[in-house]
């Protein structure tokens, strides 16, 4: 398999299918565009850094954009509602979280969500290998929450994003706020992209896997 990252919150994991979550458009954020073509494509809500959906769709691509519980292009997928803000979606709206079963492996990807993951919402995603966390504060929740939702769930790898890089014209944190709660042995820094097969994931732990543009 392979996971590559388009900027912000949108990666490209390829298997069986290829799935894309929260495409952005690239300008609106001064970053560059995500070059990829989805099978199924998880938007986890409809603001204009997370929703550019027509950027990586092919003609038969599914898009799934609200909480619901489906297979699509094989792809059994989970979504829950979680709020974009810690006053209960007051300040920002609602988003769903996606979890998805793509060639035996688990994936979460948490969107822009906005307060730590309560016992509820963690009952209802479970076990996952893979975990994407927003780690950039502001409009999401920030490098100590991350952490404490990483410690939560325990997947077997975590993936920052939604954090400042160059030319991002949003005034979030930088990784490295992140990275310095972090146990530095945990961290492996993956490049742009990476392909590995489920052997490679760790037996024990969590590795935090840090991408970069």
């Amino acid at each position: 398999m392979r996971i590559r990252w388009h900027g912000h919150s949108c990666f490209e994991i390829a298997g069986s299918v290829t799935v894309v979550t929260d495409p952005h458009d690239g300008k609106s954020l001064g970053i560059a565009p995500p070059r990829a073509k989805a099978d199924l494509v998880l938007v986890s809500h409809d603001h204009f850094d997370h929703n550019c959906s027509k950027l990586v769709q092919a003609p038969d691509s599914a898009v799934l954009s609200r909480p619901v519980m489906t297979v699509e292009r094989g792809v059994r997928v989970e979504g829950y509602e979680a709020n974009h803000d810690p006053d209960g979606g007051a300040k920002r709206g609602k988003i769903t979280v996606f979890k998805f079963e793509l060639d035996g492996l688990e994936f979460c990807h948490l969107g822009d969500i906005g307060q730590g993951i309560d016992d509820a919402l963690g009952e209802k995603i479970g076990s996952v290998d893979f975990l994407f966390v927003p780690v950039g504060d502001v409009f999401t929740i920030g490098p100590a929450a991350a952490k404490v939702a990483i410690e939560k769930l325990a997947p077997k790898v975590a993936v920052p994003m939604h954090y400042r890089v160059a030319g991002l014209n949003l005034s979030i944190q930088p990784v490295q706020k992140f990275l310095g709660l972090c146990d530095q042995k945990q961290v492996v820094r993956v490049g742009n992209e990476v392909d590995f097969s489920a052997d490679d994931l760790p037996e024990k732990g969590t590795e935090i896997w840090v991408f970069s543009s």
